[in-house]
């Protein structure tokens, strides 16, 4: 087994430099200010737990992680033999293959990161509301000291309150923060995150007036939401946020309505070639615009945008992790526009490591394994320093590593994330934005 690295120097106050993990450890928390790595643990490796699973048996044995660093003032010890935490997917019915994928993850996670403390208990929603809640009061009867799951919204919304009132925190993986708080926490991809990164990207490259096109469903309002905080925080402007129905099968007039098409060419030949020597039509009242949709009808309203008269050469189409699709480089007009997203190279490993122990993952699947592992990860490491669940430990400042990159569970029940910026381009999205490293600027 590799030897961790050595603990890091000691941080001068006022700033805090992230621990680098090693080359296979997914899961590491970042100290908060002032934090320092504790020599016992940065150089005793702690042994795996014997796998329950064939298939994870015959990984090779992964670095152990650094260990969790916390503030004095939340450090708690949890004097106990065994900790249980119970995993709450769908094991049954449609989404059965999902809940396998996630299952399987968090075993990956168990045997990578664990010691022989913690125990996972899955449990089957049946990807039902009724499911979740009879699952979490299974988790309660077997003493679980922590619920990791479940996936869905509904499924959230009827175990959280019976998690909840046992005070046995609940880490979901669910992307609807209505369902978090009190001691339920939401680790899915969160808006927030996503809108703000790559908002803050576009103000670097000197966008101020920001324009939002999205479709008039929860997903599209929260989107709003997240992006009328994001560019009033760094100083951009609102030019205008407008909605559409994404069953409707022409977008047409909201496009042209959302693009001010009509007053900008008024008076103009619609002859192009008569057209020619008019100077230029004069640009939208937005210099970048966000489309939060994806599949067929992202490539449909941006192709709408760029057709009256918005030149993605000028404007910088913007979008969110649903752009994470190989698909979109065959749109033009998306060719250069700008998404978040996870970094990409610990991902792979990890879907490279999955695969090994169990097959691909199956489609569609491959964020919310991810998000299984790291819960699982996080657990596991702070089992083995014997900390606890509470809110204190569980929001720690710092955040952590994870596959995804780092995260950080809020008061609130919602999450940080620290994304990349990629590009959409013809040979595929690339990164032209890195992911931060720390949560904490120099100099805070």
């Amino acid at each position: 087994m590799p030897a961790p690295p050595p603990p890091a120097p000691p941080v001068p106050p006022g700033r805090v430099t992230a621990v680098p993990p090693p080359p296979s450890v997914t899961v590491e928390p970042l100290p908060a200010p002032g934090g320092k790595a504790d020599p016992l643990f940065s150089q005793q490796p702690v042994p795996a737990p014997a796998p329950t699973d064939p298939a994870i048996a015959a990984l090779p044995p992964a670095a152990p992680p650094l260990p969790p660093q916390f503030p004095p003032s939340v450090s708690r010890q949890l004097d106990k033999d065994e900790v249980r935490a119970a995993l709450l997917v769908p094991l049954s019915g449609s989404y059965a293959p999902w809940g396998q994928a996630l299952s399987n993850a968090a075993q990956l996670a168990l045997f990578e990161v664990a010691d022989a403390k913690l125990n996972l208990i899955p449990l089957d929603t049946r990807g039902t509301p009724e499911g979740a809640a009879e699952a979490a009061r299974q988790a309660l009867t077997q003493g679980a000291d922590i619920i990791l799951g479940p996936l869905f919204s509904p499924e959230v919304k009827a175990a959280g309150p019976i998690a909840r009132e046992q005070r046995v925190p609940m880490i979901a993986f669910t992307t609807d923060r209505s369902a978090a708080g009190q001691g339920v926490y939401a680790l899915g991809f969160l808006p927030d995150s996503q809108v703000s990164r790559v908002i803050g990207h576009a103000r670097t490259q000197g966008k101020e007036r920001f324009a939002l096109l999205a479709r008039s469903d929860e997903y599209g309002r929260s989107v709003a939401e997240s992006f009328r905080a994001a560019v009033a925080a760094q100083g951009g402007k609102v030019a205008k946020v407008e909605f559409y129905d994404p069953s409707a099968a022409d977008l047409t007039a909201v496009v042209k309505r959302f693009t001010e098409v009509e007053s900008r060419t008024r008076g103009r030949p619609k002859d192009a070639r008569a057209a020619k020597d008019l100077p230029p039509v004069p640009p939208p009242p937005f210099d970048a615009v966000m489309i939060p949709d994806d599949g067929t009808r992202l490539r449909q309203v941006a192709s709408l945008i760029s057709y009256y008269e918005v030149d993605p050469a000028d404007v910088r189409f913007l979008g969110t992790m649903l752009w994470d699709d190989p698909r979109l480089a065959s749109e033009p007009a998306l060719q250069g526009g700008w998404f978040a997203a996870p970094p990409v190279a610990a991902h792979q490993d990890f879907e490279a490591r999955y695969g090994r122990a169990f097959g691909p993952l199956p489609a569609r699947v491959g964020n919310l394994a991810s998000i299984a592992y790291d819960a699982t990860a996080l657990v596991g490491a702070l089992t083995r320093q014997n900390l606890d669940f509470s809110d204190a430990t569980l929001t720690n400042a710092g955040g952590f590593a994870g596959i995804d990159g780092l995260f950080r569970l809020r008061p609130d029940g919602t999450n940080e994330r620290g994304l990349a910026v990629r590009e959409v381009a013809r040979g595929g999205a690339k990164e032209i934005g890195p992911a931060p490293t720390s949560f904490f600027m120099p100099g805070q």
